[in-house]
C-alpha cells in the first residue's frame, strides 16, 4: 500500500530523511553534548517512567475519530519506516487505535521458520550474544549485570519445579542472546525454539528506554526495568525467555498467561512475583513449539534468551545484526 506523502516531507527536502526518523534516545543526546550527564542521569533514572507510559496506554488505545485515523497512523508508518506490506491488515484505516497498529499481525508466509535449533524469537537487531562467563550477562558489550539480580533468586518457590536452574546440568555452557525490538518493528514474539515453560516470575520496575544507547549509558538497565521471565526446559536442559519493559511498553502480553498484568499502580518496585505453569498445565508445562506465539508489547522493547547448551552449540549470527521472526541463530 502506498502511503500518502506528508506535508512534513514536501516543506523540509533538504533534510535528509534519516535525519527525520525518531529515535526516543534523541532527546538526551543534547544533555550528555552539555557535560550533564552525571546529573541527567540521575534525574533520568528518577523520571516517573511507569506512570508516562500507563498514560500512553491509554492514549494509544483510544478510538481514533475517522478523520484523524489515516494522517495520524500515517505519521507513525512513516517516521519509524513500518512494512506495511507484511502487515495482515495493509490498509490502515482498519485499524481503530495506534494500539492495534503497534500490536499488528503479519501475513503468515512472511517469516518463515528456518530448521535450525534456535531462531530468533522477534524482528530486531542482535544487541549481543555469546556465553555467560562467571556467572555475568553482558547488555552491551563491555557492561554487565549479574544473573540473579536479572533472573532473581534461584528458589523458584511455589512451582514444584525442582531444581530448574541455569547451573543444573554439568557438561553444559550458558548462553545469552539479546534482541531489541525497534518502534517500527514488529512488535510480537514468538518461541525460538521446541520447549516447555514452567515458571513465570514478573519484576515490577522501571521502564527506562531500552535503545542501545541508554544501555550504554546506564549500568545494569535490564535488572531496573520491569520485565517478565519466562522459564523452564528444551532438550538441552535449562531455557528462559525475557521480556523487558521499556519507556511506553508499560504492557507485556504473555498469550498462556491471562492473569499477568504489568505497570500496575499497586505493583512495587523491588519485589517479584511468582506464577507456577506446573500446577495449570501438568508436569510438563505450557508447551511452546518454534515459531509459536508467545506475546507481544504495547511499543518496542526487548527480549533476553538465556539458556544451557551443548559445548557444541554455535551462534550463526552476530552482533549489530538485524533479525527476524523465525531466522536461524544458532545449532548444535
Amino acid at each position: 500500500m502506498a502511503i500518502p506523502r506528508l506535508s512534513l516531507q514536501r516543506h523540509l527536502p533538504r533534510i535528509p530523511g534519516h535525519a527525520l526518523r525518531l529515535r526516543s534516545w534523541q532527546i538526551l543526546k543534547p544533555l550528555t553534548r552539555v557535560g550533564l550527564q552525571p546529573t541527567s542521569k540521575a534525574l533520568y533514572c528518577r523520571a516517573p517512567t511507569r506512570l508516562l507510559s500507563r498514560l500512553w496506554g491509554v492514549l494509544t488505545g483510544l478510538a481514533l475519530p475517522r478523520w484523524l485515523q489515516r494522517p495520524l497512523l500515517a505519521l507513525y508508518v512513516w517516521a519509524f519506516s513500518v512494512n506495511m506490506a507484511e502487515a495482515a491488515e495493509e490498509d490502515l484505516s482498519g485499524y481503530r487505535s495506534l494500539g492495534e497498529l503497534f500490536r499488528r499481525p503479519l501475513k503468515p508466509w512472511v517469516r518463515p521458520i528456518a530448521p535450525h535449533d534456535m531462531v530468533s524469537p522477534a524482528d530486531g537487531c542482535i544487541v549481543h550474544l555469546g556465553r555467560v562467563r562467571r556467572s555475568c550477562l553482558e547488555q552491551v558489550k563491555g557492561v554487565t549485570y549479574s544473573l540473579e539480580s536479572f533472573l532473581g533468586p534461584q528458589d523458584w518457590r511455589e512451582d514444584g519445579g525442582q531444581g530448574l536452574s541455569p547451573w543444573r546440568r554439568r557438561g553444559h555452557r550458558l548462553y545469552q542472546c539479546i534482541i531489541y525490538l525497534a518502534p517500527g518493528d514488529y512488535h510480537r514474539f514468538h518461541s525460538p525454539t521446541d520447549w516447555h515453560i514452567w515458571h513465570r516470575r514478573h519484576f515490577p520496575g522501571s521502564l527506562m528506554s531500552v535503545s542501545p544507547s541508554v544501555v550504554r549509558w546506564i549500568p545494569g538497565l535490564f535488572c531496573h526495568n520491569e520485565r517478565v521471565v519466562l522459564s523452564g526446559e528444551w532438550a538441552h536442559g535449562f531455557f528462559s525467555l525475557t521480556a523487558v519493559g521499556a519507556t511506553n511498553v508499560g504492557s507485556i502480553r504473555i498469550y498462556c498467561d491471562q492473569d499477568l498484568r504489568t505497570n500496575c499502580a499497586r505493583d512495587v518496585q523491588g519485589c517479584y512475583n511468582d506464577l507456577s505453569y506446573l500446577a495449570r498445565a501438568g508436569p510438563a508445562g505450557v508447551p511452546a513449539p518454534k515459531g509459536a506465539g508467545l506475546g507481544e508489547f504495547n511499543l518496542g522493547s526487548t527480549i533476553v534468551l538465556l539458556f544451557q547448551g551443548p559445548r557444541r552449540f554455535g551462534f550463526c549470527t552476530s552482533a549489530g545484526r538485524r533479525v527476524r521472526v523465525g531466522q536461524a541463530l544458532g545449532s548444535l
